[in-house]
């Protein structure tokens, strides 16, 4: 899992990504347990909801940390069929970050992002593995993922 969080710390300095990298001994891998992790509130983390289009291209749905992402929604937004969630196995092959750590950045895929994160300052999302997150400014991250903001919660 090591391995993943290195390759997120490499893409935050090749990129010039202002933000922070958080390791902890307890798992994040729930929105729960990185807000206790972090000593934070649910609705300070965002969670990635990796989904698939009919093309088997990767979409990540940026919600906060309460909220639940609508497949119906981000298939309105892209103006394409209803995608269907990505099991772990997909995750970790297309995003090469594993279900529980993916961050909101790093690697090629479609970003959609929230209004509703905007409206934080500062965020935490996946910070490469399940063990670690990432402290970022939520304008940063957008700048991070070249993400579009569309409605994405139900």
């Amino acid at each position: 899992m090591k391995q993943y969080a290195e390759k997120l710390k490499k893409f935050l300095v090749d990129q010039d990504i202002e933000a922070e990298q958080l390791t902890f001994t307890q798992s994040c891998h729930t929105v729960k347990e990185a807000a206790d992790a972090v000593g934070a509130l649910p609705e300070d983390l965002v969670k990635n909801i990796c989904m698939l289009d009919d093309q088997d291209r990767i979409i990540v749905a940026i919600v906060k940390g309460e909220d639940r992402a609508s497949t119906t929604r981000v298939g309105k937004a892209l103006q394409i069929e209803k995608p269907r969630i990505a099991g772990a196995e997909e995750v970790l092959e297309k995003t090469g970050f594993p279900a529980g750590g993916v961050p909101s950045f790093g690697f090629d895929a479609i970003f959609l992002v929230d209004p509703r994160v905007l409206e934080k300052k500062v965020v935490y999302t996946g910070g490469g593995s399940d063990h670690s997150l990432v402290r970022i400014a939520s304008k940063e991250l957008l700048r991070a993922n070249k993400g579009t903001v569309a409605r994405v919660r139900r």
